[in-house]
């Protein structure tokens, strides 16, 4: 017999009954039913009950037995009586009698529990990040990445990719991020930094005459953390291809994508084609280059409706600013005073002035009932217009119940009572301004309408929030599905507020749509790119672009970033060499890992899904990284430590 085990803590079942098995793992929990021991016995593969009665030659080991400690068993398979089967356990059906126990190692009384899922603190988990790997949530969320990263690997080499590794250790690259350096004791004073991407490289590759290239890569950058954002390195799907356009990158990620999704993503529904989405366009209706399209809420811009009206808030900033706008935000199902009370004072906890809006409501029963229905039917999965096949019958009765809606709101609205608008900012434009924007976004009795003015540049990141708060609080937002679009068409170069000069805006090593002759005419900040971002949920999985290949090109851009033929030769003179001696049209794209096992795990924090992540402050608390290093290793490296003052 094996020195640990014969089976593992998952793998006996109702044929092994009568069988001597040697099981070995850690104590679950432990349990005493009347003299009776009951020990679940775990280990990476599953669990089996132990049980130990006062006549077993084991029974006064088992006594002694605490949570976390590590054990050999030696005993028979029973069957469990009908009444004690577990159906929950795949090993449910039986137990095994001890006969023999060895404690293989004990455990200190434990800093959080194994058993169950209690929220504990994220140091405390962190710290003891061994323990926290033993819990069953998370130990299933990482081994649901292994498989997910397996598929990956299956689905791009089936796609024709070939799997290649790029250096660590590599030059500083404007990326958007800070780099991670580290110093050579060869080369005193220079510094290698750890990539924030393999990049260049991978425009290398297909520079050196390779097609397809994928990588399990892992990136670094020092920026800080965010729920999305693992602090210090994450891992991506790297790939590039030769000879493509645009949308042959879309054509081939895509069914990737979506087939990962529907392999691992628990059935939930996945958008058959993924919709494109002009960055302009998302930003007006969404208020993001990220957009949660289980949202159904689309901003519009109501201007006309607010200019030279007697809401004199909206009027006076229209008139002062000609470059100022009004947005509104609709909220189907919204229209009572509660609500949009509820939105104005969550908006006033954002720092906002407030959140102006108009309700409409009616006093026909009738109407009442149609729009309950028919907000119903809307609400249905069997209504969505993203599944592949929404059902005709719900169309057709949604569609019926609107001709009958406007039917009875037509005769309503000769009744002044009928169809009402209500809030202050309807005393203020008046009857026929309200009718007017209640048509041109398509609302009823019932529903309300939210606005944000000023300068969209200034208010849009707080219009995105509030479109998602209303989406919340209405609850229209669907779950259970995955929704995914592509973000094309960014612009090139984008204004540095904190540098005051033109910069990048997403790779520097995009094509810029209409070649050099765009670079040569056109402004900066109205050059678009062949770039784009591939999101899902609210989330962006990764951003990608078709890559300038042509030196030329790469000089005059760069030039326009500010960097100078000189400095461009110095920091990219690799990047620029290759591009002189025969560069492919080539483009790529790089998922993020982390990000989508995060969303196939149904988790809102990284840290779910990461075997050893660091903290919000880049920390490994387990590691205890970053740390001192000795003077020794110092002087080695030829530096010299210049610490911050304490404040005082």
């Amino acid at each position: 017999m094996h020195a640990f085990r014969t089976h593992t803590c998952g793998a006996l079942r109702s044929a092994d009954v009568g069988n001597i098995v040697r099981l070995s793992g850690w104590v679950h929990r432990i349990r005493d039913h009347g003299g009776l021991l009951f020990i679940d016995l775990r280990d990476h593969y599953g669990i089996t009950q132990i049980v130990a009665d006062p006549d077993s030659p084991a029974f006064a080991t088992v006594e002694t037995l605490k949570p976390e400690w590590v054990v050999r068993v030696d005993g028979k398979v029973v069957a469990r009586s009908a009444e004690t089967i577990n159906p929950n356990l795949p090993t449910g059906e039986v137990e095994v009698r001890v006969a023999d126990i060895e404690i293989l190692s004990e455990s200190a009384e434990l800093p959080l529990p194994v058993f169950g899922e209690p929220d504990y603190p994220e140091e405390t988990r962190l710290r003891y990040r061994f323990l926290d790997l033993r819990r069953e949530t998370l130990h299933a969320n990482v081994m649901k990445r292994a498989e997910i990263i397996s598929s990956i690997r299956t689905r791009m080499r089936d796609a024709g990719f070939f799997e290649f590794q790029t250096p660590i250790l590599t030059a500083s690259s404007p990326e958007g991020a800070r780099d991670y350096l580290v110093p050579s004791r060869v080369h005193p004073g220079k510094f290698y930094a750890l990539p924030q991407a393999p990049q260049q490289f991978k425009q290398l590759i297909m520079m050196g005459g390779f097609d397809r290239y994928f990588q399990i890569a892992p990136c670094f950058r020092d920026e800080d953390a965010r729920a999305d954002r693992s602090p210090g390195e994450f891992y991506q799907l790297d790939l590039e291809m030769s000879f493509v356009t645009q949308d042959d990158i879309f054509d081939t990620v895509e069914p990737i994508i979506r087939g990962l999704f529907e392999e691992f993503g628990n059935a939930q529904p996945v958008t058959p084609k993924f919709p494109r989405i002009a960055y302009k366009e998302s930003m007006h209706k969404y208020g993001t280059d990220k957009p949660d399209l289980r949202n159904p809420i689309e901003m519009e811009d109501v201007t006309e409706h607010f200019r030279g009206s007697g809401f004199k808030v909206f009027a006076a900033m229209l008139e002062k600013d000609e470059n100022a706008r009004v947005w509104a935000i609709p909220g189907k199902g919204g229209g009572s005073r509660a609500v949009c009370d509820r939105l104005n004072s969550w908006a006033q906890g954002e720092g906002q002035p407030g959140l102006g809006y108009i309700f409409w409501r009616t006093t026909s029963e009738d109407y009442k009932e149609l729009l309950s229905r028919r907000n119903a039917l809307a609400a249905s999965p069997e209504a969505a217009s993203k599944l592949p096949q929404p059902r005709a019958d719900v169309r057709k009765e949604l569609a019926e119940i609107d001709e009958r809606l406007d039917q009875l709101e037509a005769k309503l609205l000769e009744d002044a009572t009928g169809v009402e608008a209500s809030g202050p900012i309807a005393k203020n434009i008046g009857a026929a301004r309200c009718v007017a924007l209640r048509k041109q976004l398509g609302l009823r009795a019932g529903d309300a309408v939210f606005f944000v003015a000023g300068l969209p540049k200034t208010f849009v990141d707080f219009a995105a929030k509030a479109r998602t708060k209303i989406g919340e609080e209405l609850q229209l937002i669907a779950s259970g599905r995955f929704d995914f679009c592509w973000i094309v068409d960014f612009p090139m170069f984008e204004w540095n507020e904190d540098e005051g000069k033109i910069d990048f805006s997403h790779n520097p090593f995009s094509m810029p749509q209409g070649g050099l002759e765009a670079l040569d005419t056109m402004e900066p900040e109205e050059i678009m790119a062949y770039q784009y971002d591939l999101v899902c949920n609210g989330v962006e999985l990764s951003s990608g672009a078709i890559r300038n290949h042509k030196p030329e090109i790469m000089e005059k851009a760069f030039a326009i970033a500010g960097y100078p033929k000189e400095e461009l030769e110095k920091r990219f003179g690799g990047m620029l060499r290759a591009l002189q001696y025969g560069a492919p049209p080539h483009g790529g794209i790089a998922p993020g890992i982390d990000r989508m096992v995060m969303l196939l795990c149904g988790e809102e924090n990284l840290r779910e899904v990461v075997m050893f992540p660091m903290n919000q402050q880049a920390e490994d608390l387990l590691m205890g990284a970053p740390s001192e290093v000795s003077p020794e290793q110092l002087k080695e490296l030829n530096i010299r430590i210049s610490l911050p003052k304490a404040k005082s």
